[in-house]
């Protein structure tokens, strides 16, 4: 007998989640047993129903999917994280691998590919969307750029540790890197995480000691 695959679905979007959670319904070897609009609440049902596969986007309220992926993967190894997202950029793919999700499908896929994506990392494997497999084989052995401080954060968490290091406000830093400040919000989280720092004030004081804020001023 075939073994059910037990799903969570994380997206801030309620037309996203509400589409996925129809495309699996009509799967008879997929359930889906939690539906989380935020990344904190997708940590929790993480940790607390252990799915076979939690499905992700990349930029969530509260905790981002890459800082979400990280506490998933240490709290609970057993669950496999597959990002479902509109981010195509090297700097997401490689976050999402070193955060440890085992998938990685754009939103534009076919069903079908979403589908066999799934049941992929189930069983233990690591898929990646056309176009993004690649990119991926090229990263991982490209050696890391030498004398860059903080080589686990995507370029645009550099930046924004960098106006952050200078003492810049998440308003301002919106402003100068013309985001929202709801992304902002979202890579101060993934940096917090990343640096594994309480708050701001640690965050600047590991930031500065590297050498970063001192070509940012503050206005």
């Amino acid at each position: 007998m075939t073994s059910i695959i037990r799903v969570v679905i994380a997206d801030d979007h309620p037309v996203v989640r509400e589409g996925l959670s129809a495309l699996l319904a009509s799967v008879p070897s997929v359930t889906v047993t939690e539906i989380a609009a935020t990344g904190r609440e997708a940590v929790h049902a993480a940790v607390t129903l252990r799915p076979d596969v939690l499905v992700m986007d990349i930029q969530m309220p509260d905790l981002s999917g890459i800082a979400a992926a990280r506490e998933i993967t240490r709290a609970a190894p057993d669950v496999a994280v597959l990002m479902l997202t509109m981010f195509d950029d090297d700097d997401s793919v490689f976050a999402a691998m070193r955060a440890g999700a085992r998938g990685y499908v754009l939103k534009g896929a076919q069903q079908e590919e979403i589908i066999r994506a799934i049941q992929a990392v189930a069983a233990g494997e690591a898929i990646f969307g056309p176009g993004i497999a690649r990119r991926v084989l090229g990263l991982v052995s490209a050696p890391p750029a030498p004398g860059i401080p903080f080589q686990g954060l995507t370029s645009r968490e550099h930046q924004v540790l960098d106006l952050i290091a200078a003492g810049a406000r998440n308003a301002e830093i919106a402003r100068q890197m013309s985001i929202a400040p709801k992304t902002v919000a979202n890579h101060v989280s993934a940096i917090f995480s990343k640096l594994q720092v309480a708050d701001r004030n640690q965050a600047i004081i590991r930031a500065r000691d590297a050498g970063l804020g001192r070509n940012n001023p503050a206005t």
